[in-house]
């Protein structure tokens, strides 16, 4: 990474740079929260629980206990730990059952969108096994905000508003966050409580008080009232579902980076990075060359994934096969750097919503964590009686049977959320993750390749426009400039200027040779990093 001087006198911010310990996430207060923890001697993991629990309480939207959570966590001095915590799909379900009830694909607002959610079962172990303080000390920042209510931010205001008709219909979404009848404005202070009383019950009795007992029962009811086969056994499954698997990488340039393996979608962003590394990206580079190509890397790379990452029980390849030379070699020769293509699979002839926070502590340790109810409002139904929003995750299974990623029982579902990890050297050089649903393999991808090609900070690497190739068009945000929009149409791409922003991201690189954090906090976002 370069000494990077931006400009003063133009409208932006500077990289934090930090001594000891820092901390970025997408929202101020759960920033704070962090920081909070570590003052007080907390460690990376702890920082990182009472964020993310801030975050489920102020980007209700977003995040939430009923939801999944995927996490990178490099103790000081060792390689990474991956831990998947995406919950499975109930023991009765089938494409063959939804095929036969006339779907050819589960939408978000349905029962079948909802597997047994992995998040609480994913804290709790993470806490047992890495944690130091206790979660009632962890939980109080977030459980203040939920009891008390928390002035609601920005951004957060401007996504809330595009729901307003989508939460209208479900009475539990209506009561919790059409307070009064409307979306809260700007600095209106919502409240939750129920959503406080759970964090209480999981901060005094662990994943137990989520997945058995009194809630769990009422998530059933609820959910079976709305047509979804989800029992008690499903649920109480459901506490020991998080477990620790082996990360997946890739070199790049001389960095390795760590994803966690499928069933998240981290395989295709080493993919386009891999797809990227035979080609000359350097700072010089010409925007719209440097876009044309990051766009035929994400489509050859998001063409894989559709077709082949789901449940790592039933993946057809090994993930390590995609990510070898022989393969790459040949995926790069399809790459035409002045003509936009179509996607192949290297088998075939030749011819959505989430919060992403990472925290370093003083002694090194460094977590890069990932929680999301994947669409706006996850599934859009929310447990009247427990005040839990579910996520939307299982929307993302196929309704094909005999496809890698089809609904059947107790799978795990295609992830879009990634957290990412870099270590040069033998030891860990940063965490880092993209928000945004689909886009969160591209924003990666993007932002590794612009610290590592352009060599740009944290913060300036965040703050550049973004573009993603997804679902048949080049989409671009507005900043690209009309001269590069018009250059990539002319190359045979299908151009779109997005009117809202792509994703969001956090990231802290560790400098170990000057011994300081180096961390930035998206613009598109609330959030901030803090340090100390």
């Amino acid at each position: 990474m370069q000494q990077m001087q931006r400009d003063f006198g133009r409208p932006g911010r500077s990289a934090l740079i930090a001594g000891e310990a820092a901390i970025a996430t997408s929202h101020p207060l759960a920033s704070a929260a962090g920081l909070e923890v570590l003052m007080d001697g907390g460690n990376a993991v702890d920082a990182a629980l009472a964020a993310v629990a801030v975050q489920c309480v102020v980007e209700a939207h977003m995040t939430g206990i009923g939801g999944d959570c995927f996490v990178l966590y490099a103790p000081a001095g060792q390689d990474a730990l991956a831990l998947n915590g995406s919950g499975r799909a109930p023991r009765a379900a089938s494409a063959e059952a939804l095929a036969a009830q006339g779907l050819a694909a589960i939408p978000q607002r349905s029962p079948h969108a909802v597997t047994v959610p992995g998040a609480i079962s994913a804290w709790c172990r993470l806490h047992a096994e890495h944690g130091s303080l206790p979660l009632d000390r962890l939980f109080a920042r977030a459980i203040l905000y939920a009891e008390e209510g928390y002035p609601v931010a920005p951004r957060v205001a401007w996504d809330w508003a595009e729901e307003a008709g989508f939460l209208a219909g479900d009475a539990g979404c209506r009561a919790v966050f059409l307070p009064g009848g409307r979306i809260p404005a700007v600095g209106d202070r919502h409240v939750q409580l129920l959503l406080g009383a759970r964090l209480r019950d999981i901060a005094a009795r662990g994943a137990a008080a989520f997945y058995e007992g009194a809630v769990a029962e009422s998530l059933v009811r609820f959910l079976r009232a709305q047509g979804g086969l989800h029992t008690l056994e499903d649920f109480a499954a459901g506490r020991e579902v998080a477990n620790w698997v082996d990360p997946i990488r890739l070199d790049y340039r001389g960095t390795e980076v760590v994803e966690c393996p499928p069933n998240g979608q981290g395989l295709a962003a080493l993919m386009i990075l891999g797809l990227l590394s035979g080609q000359d990206m350097a700072a010089e580079m010409p925007e719209a060359d440097r876009i044309h190509l990051h766009a035929e890397a994400t489509k050859i790379a998001y063409h894989h994934r559709d077709a082949l990452i789901c449940d790592p029980d039933h993946l057809p390849h090994d993930p390590r096969t995609l990510l070898s030379e022989e393969v790459l070699g040949a995926l790069r020769r399809r790459v035409d750097p002045k003509r936009a293509g179509r996607p192949a699979l290297w088998t075939e002839p030749e011819h959505r919503d989430t919060v992403y926070l990472c925290v370093v502590d003083r002694d090194g340790n460094a977590v890069s964590f990932i929680n999301s109810i994947f669409d706006s409002f996850g599934a859009g139904l929310l447990d009247p009686e427990t005040g839990v929003l579910l996520h939307s995750r299982g929307s993302s299974f196929r309704v094909e049977p005999g496809h890698p990623n089809a609904i059947g029982p107790g799978k795990r579902p295609m992830h879009t959320i990634i957290p990412g990890l870099l270590r040069r050297d033998g030891r860990t050089a940063g965490v880092f993750g993209v928000m945004g649903g689909h886009y969160q393999a591209a924003g990666q991808a993007q932002f590794v390749s612009s610290i590592i090609d352009r060599g740009l900070d944290p913060q300036a690497a965040l703050d550049l426009p973004r573009s993603f190739a997804f679902d048949g068009e080049l989409q671009l945000e507005p900043r690209v400039g009309e001269a590069v929009a018009a250059e990539l149409a002319g190359r045979g791409h299908t151009v779109a200027i997005r009117d809202e922003p792509l994703g969001g991201g956090q990231a802290i690189l560790i400098d170990h040779e000057r011994g300081v954090l180096v961390a930035g906090s998206d613009p598109r976002k609330d959030g901030c990093a803090l340090g100390i």
